[in-house]
């Protein structure tokens, strides 16, 4: 019999569906930080935990240390590794307040000459990391970096003045955008979807899916992937999706594919869980350990984006 006054259970997923193999993998497999997060999103569970497994990855200057990106080993904080931060706060409903203050604070400490983010600081020397991230003495500012987490503080009425100049940036960034990467696609609609101005950025974004399907960034027949031409130093077969550029249906990058298209996108998305319940790291892998910490937030987005588009997930 339960004790009374007990907390109720979480419920329990459907056996065998999406949901309840990708629990079994995160028990598995994950860290406290994202066993929580999974928690949080599909199994009821509260904020609070997921915020004390993210604080163990807070630095004193305010940043974000300790492999909390994967492929960033060592304590030393990084531009990335504060995105991944602030990224989960945002989730939570919790970016504001005196945390993001402090986080801002170290964005400004950590700014390049134009006021934007470098990817990787030169204090990353000395600590493994992925060979695929050039560590140099005077990195430049990257959309990369910028975007995502400058889109994260517009979208929760962040302000303060590192702000300013870095929304500056990616302004300048996104509307130079001749040819691009997957990724850096990805970090500009972040940048796009939460921006004030949106007349802006509903232009800017039908600039950049012209550019996205000019030059067959997305893959938009699962079935034909040998006609989409994979990025210089991405893995072999590295290709990105419709759903990797729209995660819901609220983004501007919606509406650069058909129905069609993001149907197949989101059914080849959902054929790839895996055996043991979990999504597969697309990129390069380098060391296990990176990519065995970094399955658990691939598995996590996989379930976010199904969901955001009514697919059942359990």
């Amino acid at each position: 019999m339960a004790e009374t006054g007990a907390s109720p259970l979480p419920p329990t997923p459907p056996a065998h569906s999406p949901l309840f193999r990708a629990e079994q993998f995160m028990w598995l497999t994950a860290r406290v930080l994202e066993q929580r997060l999974f928690a949080y999103h599909f199994l009821n569970g509260g904020p609070d935990p997921v915020e004390t497994a993210l604080d163990a990855y807070r630095n004193e200057d305010g940043g974000y240390g300790h492999a909390l990106e994967p492929d960033l080993r060592g304590p030393v904080s990084q531009p990335l590794h504060t995105g991944r931060a602030l990224a989960v706060l945002d989730a939570l409903g919790r970016c504001g307040g005196q945390r993001v203050e402090r986080v801002c604070r170290y964005l400004t400490s950590v700014s390049t000459a134009d006021g934007a983010l470098p990817a990787i600081r030169p204090s990353q020397r000395g600590y493994p990391a992925a060979p695929f991230v050039p560590i140099t003495d005077d990195p430049p500012s990257e959309l990369l970096a910028t975007g995502p987490v400058v889109g994260l503080l517009h979208r929760n009425e962040v302000w303060h003045a590192w702000l300013f100049r870095a929304t500056d940036f990616c302004w300048e960034a996104v509307d130079s955008l001749e040819k691009s990467h997957p990724y850096e696609v990805e970090a500009a609609v972040a940048f796009l979807d939460a921006v004030p101005d949106r007349a802006r950025a509903e232009a800017a974004a039908d600039r950049l899916g012209r550019l996205v399907r000019e030059h067959r960034l997305a893959a938009l027949d699962p079935g034909d992937l040998d006609a989409y031409p994979v990025a210089p130093g991405y893995a072999p077969g590295e290709h990105h999706f419709p759903h990797d550029f729209a995660r819901s249906p609220h983004s501007l990058a919606r509406a650069w594919f058909t129905d069609e298209e993001m149907t197949r996108s989101l059914d080849h998305l959902a054929a790839g869980q895996q055996e043991d319940g979990g999504w597969p790291v697309r990129w390069l892998r380098w060391t296990p350990a990176a990519t065995l910490e970094s399955r658990p937030g691939v598995t996590i987005e996989a379930l976010r984006t199904l969901k955001a588009y009514g697919r059942f997930v359990g």
